[in-house]
C-alpha cells in the first residue's frame, strides 16, 4: 500500500467493532503502527472468535470495550467523534445459524441496524467498512462469483448476513451514512479461531496438522473455494476505507480456486507431516453446503487496484508457524 494512503490515518479516531476476533484484531495492529487512536469493542462471545492473546502487546495503547454492539448505553456515546468505523463484528457460524437463529439473528440484523441508528444520530459523517461474506451468494449459479450474482442463501446465516447487508445499504441511501461493503471469502492467517471447526474448517485443519492427527475432509475433496490471507483483507479495508468512490458500493474479495483435496495436500506438504482421511458429508453440513465457489474480484481490482499479494504457500506457512509459536493461546 502507498504510504500517502497509510498517512491518512494518522491520529485518526478509528472504531473496530468485533476488534478483538481474528480479521478485526488484525486490522488493529495495522492501524496502531499506522498512528491510529483506536476504539475497539467486542462482546467476547465464546462462541465467536474473540480471543483476548489477539491484542497482545497494545491493549494499553487503545481503549477496549467488552460489549454489544447493539448496546447503546456503553456503544452510543464512543461513536461520536470517531473518524472511521470498521464493522466486523457479528456470527459467522453457518451450524450456529442453524442451531440458534435467533442469536445468529440478533447478531447479524438487529445489533447491526442498532449501530447504525446510533451513527445516524452520533455522528452522521463516519466513514463505515462493513464486512459481509460470500454466504449470501448461496449456492453458485456460475463461476467465478461476481457481484451481480443472484443472492439465495442457503442457511440461516447467509440470510442474517444479507440483512446486515441490507440495513447498511439503506442507511447509506437514505440515511446519507458513508458506507462500502466488503463481501468476503474464506480468510485464514494468525489469529484465526482454531480450537473447532464451528467457525470454518481450514482453521481446524491447522490444529489437526500441528496436533499430529488426521485432517478430515467432507465427501470426496473436489469442492473448489478460494482463500485470503488476512494480510491482504486487511488492505482492503484500508483501501475502501479511504477512497470517497466507494461509498455506496459492495465489493468481492477472492482468489485463485484450489480443491480442498489439494489444499490439504499442501498443508501437509508444507508442514513436512501429516495426513488426511474422507468422511461421508454429515447430513447437518451438507444440506446447507454451497458446492463449489471462488471470487470475481475484478471490480475492487478495477477501482482501487487491489489483488491477493500472498501466495496461498505463504500464507500456510506463516500461519502454521504462528500457530506453533502460540498454541497455548488458542488450542483450549
Amino acid at each position: 500500500m502507498s504510504s500517502e494512503i497509510n498517512q491518512v490515518f494518522l491520529k485518526k479516531r478509528v472504531l473496530i467493532s468485533g476488534g478483538m476476533g481474528f480479521i478485526g484484531s488484525t486490522l488493529a495492529h495495522r492501524l496502531l503502527k499506522l498512528g491510529a487512536r483506536l476504539t475497539i469493542v467486542d462482546s467476547l462471545d465464546p462462541f465467536s472468535g474473540g480471543n483476548p492473546f489477539n491484542l497482545h502487546g497494545m491493549t494499553e495503547q487503545c481503549n477496549l470495550i467488552i460489549a454489544d454492539i447493539g448496546d447503546e448505553s456503553q456503544v452510543g456515546s464512543i461513536i461520536k467523534g470517531q473518524d472511521f468505523l470498521f464493522n466486523l463484528s457479528g456470527q459467522i457460524s453457518h451450524l450456529g445459524s442453524m442451531q440458534d437463529p435467533y442469536k445468529d439473528l440478533q447478531a447479524n440484523g438487529l445489533s447491526q441496524l442498532s449501530l447504525l441508528e446510533m451513527c445516524r444520530k452520533h455522528n452522521p459523517d463516519i466513514r463505515i467498512v462493513y464486512s459481509s461474506t460470500r454466504q449470501i451468494y448461496g449456492r453458485t449459479q456460475f463461476l467465478p462469483v461476481d457481484e451481480n450474482h443472484p443472492l439465495v442463501p442457503v442457511d440461516m446465516n447467509g440470510v442474517s448476513k444479507l440483512t446486515g447487508e441490507c440495513y447498511h445499504m439503506v442507511s447509506h441511501r437514505v440515511n446519507k451514512l458513508q458506507i462500502s461493503i466488503l463481501r468476503m471469502t474464506n480468510v485464514y492467517g494468525p489469529r484465526m479461531r482454531v480450537r473447532d471447526a464451528f467457525k470454518g474448517f481450514i482453521g481446524f485443519w491447522f490444529r489437526q496438522l500441528i496436533e499430529g492427527k488426521e485432517i478430515p475432509i467432507f465427501g470426496t475433496g473436489k469442492q473448489i473455494r478460494d482463500f485470503n490471507f488476512v494480510d491482504d483483507v486487511i488492505d482492503a479495508l484500508l483501501l475502501t476505507a479511504v477512497d470517497p468512490g466507494t461509498v455506496g458500493e459492495v465489493y468481492n474479495l477472492g482468489a485463485e480456486p484450489i480443491s480442498l483435496l489439494n489444499l490439504a495436500q499442501m498443508m501437509i506438504e508444507i508442514n513436512g507431516s501429516g495426513s488426511y482421511h474422507f468422511e461421508p458429508f454429515p447430513h447437518d453440513r451438507k444440506r446447507i453446503d454451497i458446492g463449489n465457489y471462488y471470487g470475481d474480484y475484478t471490480k475492487i481490482h478495477n477501482q482501487l487496484g487491489w489483488s491477493p499479494l500472498t501466495t496461498l504457500r505463504d500464507g500456510l506457512a506463516k500461519t502454521l508457524e504462528y500457530y506453533r509459536a502460540n498454541r497455548e493461546f488458542y488450542f483450549l
